[in-house]
């Protein structure tokens, strides 16, 4: 399994659940947690001027991780998203 940095922004706290169930469901693990809480954002994003940002550590095969990539872009309660490979 490869380690990886997510990184993303929901306009509500209550929506993780939902990614952390996509996430399970393609046999990812969280290592770790980051709660950033409410921030204000530079630009608005579907005209919200905040946003909910979390950060975790993931490990996921990367077979699973274009499937995590292609359900993420379809979902329309994620604002944006940056995933990043940790070496």
């Amino acid at each position: 399994m490869n380690k990886y940095e997510f990184t993303f922004l929901l306009p509500d706290e209550a929506e993780v659940e939902p990614i952390r169930a996509l996430l399970e469901s393609l046999k990812g693990k969280i290592s770790d947690e980051q709660k950033w809480g409410k921030r204000s954002l530079a630009y608005p994003i579907n005209k919200l001027m905040s946003a909910y940002y979390i950060t975790w550590m993931l490990e996921i095969e990367p077979k699973q991780l274009s499937e995590l990539k292609k359900k993420l872009n379809f979902n329309e309660k994620l604002m944006r998203y940056l995933l990043l490979k940790i070496e």
